[in-house]
């Protein structure tokens, strides 16, 4: 169809596109459009195109034949200004005014204002030939959020000024009551607009914090929406925005530097006291805020100006000024009134040039806890640990030659960690070797406390320490579970059992089994459940066990006789476990039909053909396989035997046979009105059958109508013919 230069110049002049048919439906149309000449006028060739369009001949994936095809000079100037404007264009121009729609569908409610032919470029950009918008020349308080990656959609990761990406979730043209915001507000996860809602905030209904009181001044000029109750932008996420600030702005705005989301009033675990000038330890810890921070002259929190260089500051002297020559902190500490500073004692006093020097732990001992009442001239025995400690041990040990004591397995410094090592363990009855050497002690001896038992602990089968990972699978004989029969202390895992030990089985692995790793046969029939339902003996060890029928089922005779191992034979009545491909045990000859000849080298997949074109035979029917020459063989002789036979259908097997399709089996003297008789036996059959005809294409070899007189193949004149 040629287009005029002076329409395609009022065309290009437009803007609009066919109503109905949107963007992209537009560009899909156009596109199926092939190319030619019709020689109609501008003015009929747009009318046909409207007409075809309204009939719905140009769908979405047709091409449109006929009257209504574009030259090439029309494709090339199309495809320069873009497909949809050319449409749209044409529409307008060549359509009925009365009947032409110039829109993909009507603006929603809210774009209502922009409906109208000259305000399609406030939203599109023309002249491309794919489709660009101008949102955010509307929309520039999303538009900002977006360039400052700030808010809900600064989180979608749309580059700073474009449009593109708003008509993925806010297409229009679809009716004027199709809403162009869709949301959940029981599914919409705030966390993507950078304020993440913890606490009691989770909780709350949105309009409880998304209201227009709320907006900060700043953000209310830069927000388009007239009505502010119906917006989500402005809230600032300081707290005072929302909460009143009882500091009066004393300390800063940073409200969850001391609080939480939770509970208000609980500041545990937030304000941090160490970083003020006055760091609490001790008892300090455990004092109310409201103890120290008193009430200043107008009834409010003193935060500021609080004294504490000295400790009667805030507390009074019990001495009543015995001792003003010495600080508190001489003798006392914060963790407690009656506990008496070392530090400050060893001022005073030196313990290391007593009979029994402080060492370890013991220089954190309270003086009291010794010395009784305070009496220090009292003689102390400190020979043995036991003089002043318990035997923990409940006298587990007593029996040994130096008899309780302590020092070989703990010290001074601590309780913990024993001295009590892997060496000293092979000194007992159960050395610990490999795996047992890196077993922590409380792995066999179970903590308790007191009745922590060393010396009564069983270690004579693995069992009285490990649980039987395989569920009684090995309590019978041979095994009897006796772990070392499969593992040994280097490690659980891998295991000792080997492929000599397995052939003492009921199933020994050959061929492709041996490659198999233990767990793609051992293993769980669910992900969930324990390790010790991991099965190791198998009622049935057929291959179905673990290899699906692939053949579903079309050889349960063969697979259900015994074979010579007394189990059923399964796939091995026609595989091997060398490979799949292994058929040796297969036997052809055995089914209804005998592979014989050239039939040998030919593929099962040429005969035995899978369904829907597939490359593998997996879907296979191998008992609808063809039998019959001509189910396979094309008749290479264009039907011209077909009336010999009742079934029109030329039978291969009369004149030829598995081993080759020449010579023929065909018996010239028996079958044709012409016997071969004396040197005709030594005529090839294209000395006589010579002609040709087309046949669907192909040329044929014709034998019948042929010459049967002497003269009509060697002349007038011929020679006797020769008795055999």
């Amino acid at each position: 169809m040629e287009i005029s230069p002076a329409l395609w110049r009022q065309l290009s002049s437009q803007g609009l596109f066919v109503r109905g048919l949107g963007l992209v439906d537009s560009f899909r149309v156009f596109h199926s459009f092939q190319r030619g000449r019709t020689g109609k006028s501008p003015a009929g060739e747009g009318k046909e195109l409207l007409a075809a369009i309204r009939r719905g001949q140009h769908q979405q994936g047709r091409q449109c034949a006929g009257p209504h095809r574009l030259s090439p000079w029309t494709a090339a100037r199309i495809g320069s200004l873009g497909w949809g404007l050319f449409l749209l264009g044409w529409a307008l121009l060549v359509s009925n005014p009365a009947r032409a729609q110039i829109s993909p569908g009507p603006l929603a409610q809210q774009h209502q204002f922009l409906d109208g032919a000259i305000h399609c470029t406030e939203c599109h950009k023309l002249g491309s030939s794919q489709p660009e918008f101008r949102c955010v020349g509307c929309h520039s308080d999303i538009g900002a959020r977006v360039a400052a990656k700030r808010g809900l959609h600064g989180s979608y990761r749309i580059p700073a000024g474009s449009s593109q990406e708003c008509i993925r979730c806010h297409s229009d043209h679809n009716g004027v009551k199709f809403a162009l915001i869709k949301w959940e507000p029981s599914k919409f996860d705030h966390k993507e607009t950078g304020y993440l809602l913890e606490g009691k905030h989770a909780g709350l209904a949105c309009e409880k914090c998304h209201t227009p009181d709320r907006i900060a001044a700043a953000e209310r000029a830069a927000i388009k929406m007239k009505d502010l109750s119906k917006t989500f932008l402005g809230i600032p996420q300081a707290c005072v925005a929302c909460h009143k600030d009882f500091h009066e702005g004393r300390l800063g705005q940073n409200c969850i530097q001391c609080h939480n989301f939770v509970d208000w009033k609980d500041i545990s675990g937030k304000f941090d006291h160490s970083k003020t000038r006055y760091p609490l330890t001790g008892l300090h810890q455990e004092v109310k805020c409201e103890k120290c921070h008193t009430p200043d002259s107008e009834g409010k929190p003193r935060y500021k100006g609080i004294p504490f260089g000295k400790c009667d500051d805030c507390h009074a002297d019990p001495h009543k000024g015995s001792f003003k020559d010495k600080s508190c902190a001489s003798c006392h500490t914060t963790m407690g009134w009656k506990k008496i500073s070392n530090s400050g004692l060893n001022n005073n006093f030196d313990h290391s040039k007593t009979k029994y020097p402080l060492l370890g732990k013991h220089q954190t001992v309270e003086c009291e806890a010794c010395h009784a009442k305070g009496d220090f001239k009292k003689e102390l025995p400190f020979a043995k640990c036991t003089d002043c400690h318990k035997d923990e041990h409940n006298g587990q040990f007593a029996k040994r030659k130096e008899g309780i004591v302590c020092e070989p397995c703990h010290t001074v410094e601590g309780w913990k960690p024993s001295l009590f090592d892997v060496q000293a363990h092979a000194k007992t009855d159960y050395p610990l070797v490999d795996g047992h050497a890196m077993v922590k002690c409380d792995g066999c001896h179970l903590p308790k406390g007191k009745e922590t038992q060393f010396t009564t602990v069983k270690f004579q089968r693995c069992t009285d320490c490990h649980k039987d990972e395989h569920n009684n699978q090995f309590a019978a004989k041979p095994y009897e579970n006796q772990c070392d029969q499969c593992h040994n202390l280097k490690g659980y895992s891998p295991s000792t059992f080997t492929l000599a030990q397995h052939k003492k089985t009921k199933f020994e692995l050959t061929g492709g089994h041996i490659a198999i790793p233990c767990s793609d046969c051992h293993k769980l029939a669910e992900k969930n459940q324990p390790k010790a339902l991991i099965p190791y003996h198998f009622n049935d060890l057929s291959c179905t066990t673990c290899h699906e029928d692939i053949h579903h089922g079309q050889f349960k005779e063969r697979m259900v006789k015994v074979a010579a191992n007394g189990q059923p034979a399964g796939c091995t009545a026609c595989h091997g476990t060398k490979s799949w491909h292994e058929l040796d045990a297969f036997d052809h000859n055995q089914t209804s039909f005998k592979l014989e000849g050239a039939h040998r080298a030919v593929a099962c997949i040429d005969c035995h053909k899978p369904p829907n074109l597939e490359t593998k035979m997996l879907n296979v029917d191998f008992k609808k396989a063809p039998e019959k020459c001509e189910d396979c063989h094309e008749d290479a002789h264009g039907g011209q035997f077909t009336k010999l036979f009742p079934n029109q259908i030329t039978q291969c097997a009369d004149c030829h046979n598995a081993s080759k399709w020449k010579p023929s089996l065909f018996d010239h003297d028996k079958r044709s009105s012409f016997p071969l008789e004396g040197e005709h036996r030594n005529v090839a059959c294209s000395g006589c059958h010579k002609l040709f005809k087309p046949v669907d294409g192909k040329q044929v070899l014709f034998y019948a109508p042929v010459l049967k007189q002497c003269s009509d193949c060697h002349g007038p004149e011929v020679k006797p013919l020769k008795k055999s």
